[in-house]
């Protein structure tokens, strides 16, 4: 029997928020990982990487301001460098939790980009805040060079950019002919480096794109049998954070779209992944969705924990 595929999204909390803080939470997401393999699961592995991108983003610009001979960095950079380093991390830590297993599977890391519409409207109106603070004047010189920034009390302010939606998976076949193979793949992290295609030429675009959506695409392009949204709750909650807050079990397509209607999901939060199942299950009806946190990803596969979404009532 084949084994089934899986898509898995990580966040934050399985990363960390710092370089030190990653190599630690890592071993920890790594065996929650080598658990769903050892459950027969075909792995295909996207994540996260706000902190990341933002520490290296502020890093590239703060060498800039002190050595003005070198380049500031562009965002689709940032986001390849972020893709790198915690991919690295990642794949080495599964391996060698995978190794002490008595398991022989290679894993490894695919560079990817995702085209965007350069006309997108996300483009014209930027809300995903990146960088560090900076003072008046150095929002004035972003502000000449046609970024847009955002102000904060004690007249701070901080860089903002794009977050549009995605097209296209450039390196998809790549990343299908590692799945066939039945490799372990980790592949458009951080929702991938952000390019617009101009004739053959792909040129990076001033964006981040959200892990969610692309986790939900990624999942869709490789028919993978169920979706795995990791994340910081147990499972999907209805008013999450409020008094009338109530668990969810199990919800069909058309059970989430009334509840996104009736606004019961926080924006930022939980909404881009309910957005990303449904679109994910729009391609894939007779996949699955599972969402819930690290600790419980074992026992959401064997339909014990976490919210399960399904295109018709699950049986």
């Amino acid at each position: 029997m084949s084994r089934k595929r899986a898509v898995v999204s990580l966040g934050h909390e399985s990363l960390g928020y710092t370089t030190g803080a990653q190599k630690d939470a890592v071993r920890v997401t790594a065996r929650a990982l080598a658990d769903l393999v050892e459950a027969d699961y075909q792995l295909t592995i996207t994540h996260s990487n706000g902190p990341q991108v933002s520490m290296i983003h502020k890093a590239m610009s703060e060498l800039r301001r002190v050595y003005s001979d070198y380049t500031p960095a562009p965002m689709c950079v940032c986001s390849a460098m972020s893709q790198g380093y915690v991919g690295y991390d990642i794949q080495n830590a599964l391996r060698s939790e995978l190794l002490s297993r008595g398991i022989s599977k290679p894993v490894s890391t695919i560079l990817t980009q995702v085209t965007v519409d350069p006309y997108d409207e996300a483009f014209y109106e930027p809300d995903k805040v990146i960088g560090r603070y900076m003072e008046k004047e150095d929002a004035e010189a972003e502000i000449k060079k046609g970024n847009y920034v955002r102000e904060y009390p004690d007249n701070k302010f901080r860089r903002v950019v794009a977050a549009p939606k995605p097209i296209d998976i450039v390196e998809i076949e790549s990343i299908r002919a590692l799945a066939d193979a039945e490799q372990v793949v980790i592949a458009c992290g951080g929702g991938g480096i952000p390019v617009s295609e101009q004739q053959h030429i792909l040129k990076g675009a001033s964006a981040v794109i959200e892990k969610d959506s692309i986790a939900g695409k990624l999942a869709a392009e490789l028919r993978s049998d169920v979706l795995i949204i990791l994340t910081s709750v147990d499972c999907v909650y209805r008013n999450f954070g409020k008094e009338n807050q109530t668990p969810i079990a199990s919800m069909t397509v058309a059970e989430a779209r009334e509840a996104i209607r009736r606004g019961e999901f926080e924006a930022g939060t939980m909404l881009p992944k309910i957005e990303a199942a449904i679109a994910y299950l729009e391609k894939v009806e007779d996949g699955r969705v599972l969402i819930t946190s690290i600790e419980k990803g074992k026992d959401a596969v064997k339909g014990k924990a976490g919210t399960v979404i399904t295109s018709t009532p699950a049986h």
